[in-house]
């Protein structure tokens, strides 16, 4: 699959993709946020990928968000931007996905670009980076970012950005609880890497029936979250990476998967 806007490649079982629009900040507009949402589906769809790293070209922004610039060059009317897709299709395309996405924040996560962070299910961050939802100085309202951040932060530490479309750095992020690990640019795909290597050792069923559990039943009252069927958990009780397992286990050696 060939891109203009983005870099797509599969190492072994982790899948990479970089956000290249550096001269516009890793901005996405439409054309970018269609070939993103291609790239999240074909991902999706391999089973040779157990997981994905999504990170952006260079060392200032991992993305900007929306390029308002191309918004405000591509509007008809004031307010109506002529956009195909956006991060809304984008948020839409990580909800599905079971897979787990570790994001590696190379810089500026603002508003849509934060957005995405906040729907990947790992966070890893140069210690240079600042996120934010900064929609409110531009005239807009984030969209999946501001059901999500408050579900990530202490209300008011979310309430407190949203509302002035502030930026919070990645060591107050860290400490918050909002990002699973700071480094140095430098070592941050190192870092991303030796994430996805520890998914990887793990079964991929187990890894995939972990997540839809936890995105299904997190805004549940715990009684209904437990009693609630989720597939692909009941898929792993009739596996046969279950009965490996158990069999590795007991030969004291490493299980060879095979994802059923």
């Amino acid at each position: 699959m060939r891109f203009q806007y983005i870099l797509y490649e599969r190492r072994g079982q982790v899948a990479y993709v970089t956000l290249n629009r550096p001269e516009r900040m890793n901005a996405l507009h439409s054309a970018a946020s269609a070939e993103l949402y291609d790239a999240l589906s074909d991902m999706e769809g391999d089973s040779d990928v157990r997981v994905a790293v999504i990170t952006g070209t260079g060392d200032r922004a991992f993305c900007a968000g929306n390029d308002l610039k191309y918004a405000a060059e591509h509007t008809t009317e004031i307010g109506h931007p002529v956009e195909k897709g956006g991060f809304g299709a984008i948020a839409q395309r990580y909800e599905p996905l079971t897979k787990p996405i570790i994001a590696a924040v190379n810089g500026y996560a603002l508003g849509g670009g934060f957005e995405m962070a906040l729907a990947s299910d790992i966070i890893v961050a140069a210690d240079h980076a600042q996120f934010g939802l900064t929609e409110p100085k531009w005239g807009r309202v984030a969209g999946t970012g501001i059901q999500r951040l408050p579900r990530q932060l202490p209300l008011k530490i979310a309430m407190g950005l949203i509302l002035t479309g502030g930026r919070i750095s990645a060591q107050d992020a860290l400490t918050a609880g909002l990002v699973n690990e700071v480094v140095p640019l430098g070592d941050l795909i190192p870092a991303a890497d030796r994430w996805a290597a520890q998914i990887v050792e793990c079964a991929p069923l187990s890894v995939q029936a972990c997540k839809q559990a936890i995105t299904m039943g997190a805004d549940l009252p715990l009684d209904a979250a437990l009693a609630r069927r989720y597939p692909i958990h009941e898929q792993v009780g009739l596996s046969l990476d279950r009965a490996e397992g158990a069999k590795a286990f007991s030969e004291k050696r490493r299980p060879v998967w095979q994802g059923r």
